[in-house]
């Protein structure tokens, strides 16, 4: 968790977070571990299988990870997000109320949303559960507490009153679609500050889903099965490929077009694998050679040169972990 907090703030200090809109989602892949734990069920008409259980920050701007944490199968996501929300905190440091955190209704507890309230620099935003009571409560709210924002979508903001057991108040946020009273739907959101509806329900929320386009794209990476519970391997064998996801985003981002639209198990087959090229070490350097790579002309730029690059930024450009030698490419 150190190691992520490190390279999450480094990677804030490049430019790969905003940090004002963040979505938080666990992901549940099957497990292979002999011990006995408590299965689930991920879809409807599946059968129960042991569930390895993680957790994960976005940043939902840049879609790109901020962290994650990993648990047995008994925590659940209101155990397990006061220290997600903690690591997050450590590094992106927001300032009070800067930060809006987008969750689904499985987060729908008055305990989470008290203890987020009382945390410097996090909102939460949080669908509540599409139950009869509720339903029978947003019906019951009268005409004129709605504003009609377009055609067929209508808001309404009120506070969100807890019971006797739990002290505090959120703010809820319901929004009512259908033009015709018998066409009339209903949907409501509970946050822990009071917001612009409008702008956190349909221009804010909907970024939620990028996290699932993140997993798509990228879980392949190491993310997609366990074959183990014990926390320490996973810890570390999940850490490291965060860190060779930090490394393809930038390796993307500076091959260009079609390669920085391609997801991880694309770029393995048709990128990384057909790399062809040498190394050879001259004095203190190792020279990396690559044959018939994509995009030279840009590669080139950032790559050939590299010590006289990184000392020109005031870097120093010995590897520590390569016996101090310094790194250089050349592309054929």
């Amino acid at each position: 968790m150190q190691l992520q907090a490190a390279l999450g703030k480094l990677r804030r200090t490049l430019g790969h977070f905003k940090g004002t809109l963040l979505a938080i989602d666990p992901h549940r892949t099957q497990s292979y571990s002999r011990r006995q734990m408590r299965q689930r069920v991920e879809k409807t008409g599946q059968r129960p299988v042991k569930m390895a259980q993680t957790f994960w920050v976005l940043d939902a701007d840049t879609c790109q990870p901020v962290c994650f944490t990993t648990a047995t199968t008994s925590r659940n996501v209101a155990d397990v997000t006061p220290e997600l929300v903690d690591l997050a905190a450590e590094i992106l440091q927001p300032s009070s109320g800067t930060s809006l955190t987008l969750v689904d209704a499985e987060h729908f507890s008055v305990e989470l949303l008290q203890d987020i309230q009382k945390r410097t620099g996090f909102d939460m935003l949080v669908p509540v559960p599409n139950q009869p009571g509720h339903r029978r409560r947003w019906k019951a709210i009268p005409e004129d507490q709605f504003t009609r924002r377009w055609a067929g979508f209508a808001t309404a903001k009120a506070d969100y009153k807890v019971d006797h057991r739990h002290t505090g108040s959120f703010v809820e946020f319901v929004e009512r679609s259908g033009e015709c009273s018998d066409d009339w739907h209903y949907k409501g959101f509970v946050c822990t500050a009071d917001r612009d509806e409008v702008q956190a329900l349909t221009v804010a929320y909907p970024h939620r889903w990028h996290i699932e386009e993140f997993f798509n794209a990228n879980q392949s990476l190491g993310w997609q099965r366990a074959g183990t519970m014990n926390l320490n391997i996973r810890y570390a064998q999940m850490t490291m490929a965060l860190i060779a996801q930090a490394v393809i985003h930038q390796l993307r981002q500076r091959l260009g077009q079609p390669f920085s639209a391609w997801d991880a198990d694309h770029l393995s087959g048709e990128l990384f694998s057909r790399l062809d090229g040498d190394v050879r070490v001259t004095d203190d350097t190792i020279i990396v050679t690559y044959y018939n790579a994509p995009n030279a002309d840009l590669l080139q730029q950032h790559y050939v040169g590299l010590p006289d690059q990184l000392a020109a930024r005031g870097v120093s450009p010995q590897v520590p972990w390569l016996y101090n030698y310094r790194l250089d490419f050349r592309f054929r």
